[in-house]
Parts: structure tokens; C-alpha cells; sequence
């Protein structure tokens, strides 16, 4: 135990070259703001990722069943699925790109027909009105004019509230000799929705499926089902869809929102893993001031180790000693940056100081979730770092020959 002895007491000790404090002090600060430094990046990429997987699935469900050339029997279908385990919720849904308009302009966009019955449970919809109801969609207006529900950005385009009329248009309308006739079809704006992502508040909007139906002229069918499975069976929805293509009679191809959404949570995760990597360095360089600062402390301490050498310490406690040393100021720079970066994110997550425009990001403030496996992670690779830097320093210490030193 001698040695967590004098190296606490090399540590406390005033150097005869106070440059030598002076780099282990930075050295402890540099350990500490890179661990501050890489638990808020981390905690910033995994609230970002979590924030888009939230409102993605606010909007789409978490497993969609198709059949080629859509489903028919969907009502059974529906029936089938939702007896199946993890399972929560199922409704039918249609899909169409279309055109809109309005007196004050128009664009494309996308129509999804819903269920109002069934849809509540699967989509987050209901959540995401700010005017209106899910239920309108199923009353039309007395004229007998449709309902639909439109994107906040959407409505802002076109100068439309509830209660306007809007003009549904459809390219592929039926065929004769002197061209392709347009349907067209007015509705009547009953809800407006925000989700907060602009992709889909400035493109999307909901009627009820016999409408769609009637405006496209299409059967008695649905262009698929989606499926919602419980909170905590979320990240299993891959294999509740394996279950629902092994278990359904009728050949289907059920997709889950990890499958759909690969390409762009696989780039997150490359960016959160190259993010680490670039602000390790931070600890990479304090540890590099550790060897410094070792090294010049084995210099300065040449006569006391030939001492404790010529006293009977082994090679393998003088390495101890500076080790020790080392160990120190790694579990104290961690400790620091862990503590910092934990108050950062706390105050980052309540007080929200940063705003981020809601044109470019699908959010509005700074996300911020801590994973303890990252702070663990991080915690180990500071001082799994610091300790390498301090190996040469402590082997170096080994090496000093009582003999030449003290002659």
C-alpha cells in the first residue's frame, strides 16, 4: 500500500518546476472537458435520433402489410393480425398522389385514406390536430362535400383554414381519344395538423376512405394495413412482422419501420460513431500531457526512487507509483466530466437555450438523452486512454540504476 502512499504524496507535493503542475492540472482539465464535451454530443445524436424515430412513427405506423394489387379481404386481414402477440392496433389505409388547389394556389401532395374508427389507435393523428377532429372525416358537410384534414404548411400554402373549400385534381383519370380526362373533387378543410416535421406538414393530407375511394373510382380494397405494436415491444417490430407474414393464410409482405427507415438511422449511427471518434481526441491530447508531465516528474524524482530502489522497492512498485499517479488524475478528470456533462445535459434538456428552425430540423429545441451505456462507455475509454499514457513514464521510472544516481 506504500505506493498509493507516495503517489498521493507526489501529487500533493510542490514541484521544484512548477511547470510541471501546471501540465498536470491541464491535463485533468483536458480529460475533463473531453468527457464533458463527448456525453453532451452523444446525448445531443441519440435525442435527435429518438426525437425523428418518435415523430416518424407519430405519422407512420410501426408495420405495414401489403398484398400485390392491394387487399381485398382487408376487414379479415385486420381480424387476423390483431390476434396476433405484441400486436395493438391495425387499420386499413389508402395511398394517391395527387394534386390540390385553392383560390389562392395549389401544389402536389400525398392522400392518405384512413379509418377514423381504427386509425386512433395506430397513427398519432388525434395528438397532432390542432383544429378539428379524426371523427369529421366521417361526417361530411351537409352539402355533401367531403372532409379532409390538412398539413399545417400545407394550409399555409394555400391560404386555407377550416371551414375553405379546396380542389382535389387526379392525373390519372379515365382515357379517351382526346387524352386523359381529370377527376376532380372538392373537399371541405375540417382539421389542420402539425407534426413538426416539414416533410410531412407541407405534403400530407387525410380523408376518409370512402372518399378517397369515390374521388379515385377505385374497388372495394386498401392499399394495405398498418399495424402499431406495443411501446415495449417497439424494438422487436421486425420480428412481430416476420410473425404476420408466417402466420397469415394469404401470401402478404409486412415491413417494419426499422426496415423502412434503415438507410437513415444507419447514417445516424455512423455520424454518432465518427462524432466520438473526433471529439476523443480532446482526451487523446490531454493524455499526452500526462506523459509529459510524468516523465518530467520522473526526472525530478530520479534521487528519491534510487533511494527507495537502494531501500528494497522492486521495479514493479516504482511503476506502481507513477501508475498510480496516473490513475489518479484519469479517475479524477473522468469523475469531473462525467458530473459536467451530466449538469450540461440537465440544463440543456430544462431550460432549452438552444431553438432550432423548424423549416430545416424536425424539431424545435435541442434534444438531449442520456444513455448510461454511452456515459459508461465514454467513462472507460477516458481512463482506458489515460492509463496507456501513463505506461512509458511508469516503465521509465523502473529503469532509473541506484548506482548511477547516487554515486
Amino acid at each position: 500500500m506504500y505506493e498509493w502512499f507516495i503517489s498521493c504524496r507526489y501529487l500533493r507535493a510542490r514541484h521544484k518546476q512548477k511547470f510541471i503542475s501546471l501540465i498536470s492540472l491541464i491535463s485533468v482539465a483536458g480529460i475533463t472537458v473531453g468527457v464533458m464535451a463527448l456525453i453532451v454530443v452523444l446525448a445531443v445524436f441519440s435525442g435527435f435520433t429518438n426525437g425523428l424515430r418518435d415523430q416518424i412513427l407519430a405519422i407512420n405506423s410501426h408495420i405495414i402489410v401489403q398484398q400485390p394489387g392491394g387487399i381485398r379481404d382487408y376487414h379479415n386481414l385486420r381480424q387476423q393480425i390483431l390476434t396476433l402477440p405484441g400486436v395493438s392496433g391495425a387499420s386499413p389505409y389508402l395511398y394517391s398522389q395527387t394534386l390540390i388547389s385553392s383560390p389562392s394556389g395549389g401544389g402536389g401532395m400525398i392522400l392518405r385514406g384512413i379509418d377514423p374508427a381504427t386509425a386512433a389507435g395506430v397513427i398519432g393523428l388525434p395528438n397532432q390536430l390542432i383544429q378539428g377532429t379524426l371523427q369529421d372525416l366521417e361526417t361530411p358537410e351537409q352539402r355533401g362535400l367531403p372532409n379532409i384534414i390538412l398539413g399545417k404548411e400545407l394550409a399555409a400554402e394555400l391560404l386555407v383554414t377550416v371551414g375553405d373549400k379546396v380542389r382535389l385534381i387526379s392525373p390519372s383519370g379515365p382515357l379517351t381519344p382526346m387524352g386523359v380526362i381529370p377527376r376532380i373533387k372538392t373537399c371541405r378543410v375540417s382539421g389542420i395538423f402539425e407534426s413538426g416535421m416539414y416533410e410531412y406538414d407541407s405534403t400530407l393530407a387525410y380523408m376518409a376512405m370512402p372518399d378517397v375511394r369515390a374521388f379515385l373510382e377505385s374497388d372495394d380494397l386498401a392499399h394495405g394495413i398498418e399495424v402499431a405494436v406495443f411501446k415495449k415491444e417497439l424494438n422487436r417490430a421486425d420480428q412481430i412482422a416476420a410473425a404476420i407474414m408466417n402466420s397469415i393464410d394469404t401470401p402478404v409482405i409486412a415491413k417494419d419501420w426499422m426496415a423502412m427507415n434503415r438507410n437513415l438511422f444507419a447514417a445516424f449511427k455512423l455520424e454518432k460513431i465518427g462524432m466520438f471518434i473526433c471529439v476523443a481526441l480532446i482526451v487523446l491530447v490531454a493524455a499526452l500531457n500526462i506523459v509529459s508531465a510524468l516523465i518530467m516528474v520522473v526526472m525530478e524524482k530520479e534521487r528519491d526512487i534510487a533511494i527507495l530502489k537502494s531501500m528494497g522497492a522492486t521495479s514493479a512498485s516504482i511503476m506502481r507509483i507513477f501508475f498510480n499517479q496516473g490513475l489518479i488524475i484519469a479517475v479524477s478528470g473522468t469523475g469531473l466530466g462525467i458530473l459536467g456533462g451530466l449538469g450540461l445535459c440537465e440544463l440543456l434538456s430544462r431550460y432549452q437555450f438552444i431553438e432550432l428552425p423548424s423549416h430545416v430540423y424536425p424539431m424545435t429545441t435541442l434534444p438531449i438523452k442520456v444513455l448510461p451505456l454511452d456515459v459508461t462507455i465514454i467513462g472507460l475509454a477516458a481512463i482506458v486512454i489515460t492509463l496507456c499514457a501513463t505506461l512509458y513514464p511508469s516503465w521509465r521510472a523502473a529503469q532509473v540504476r541506484p548506482g548511477e544516481v547516487l554515486s
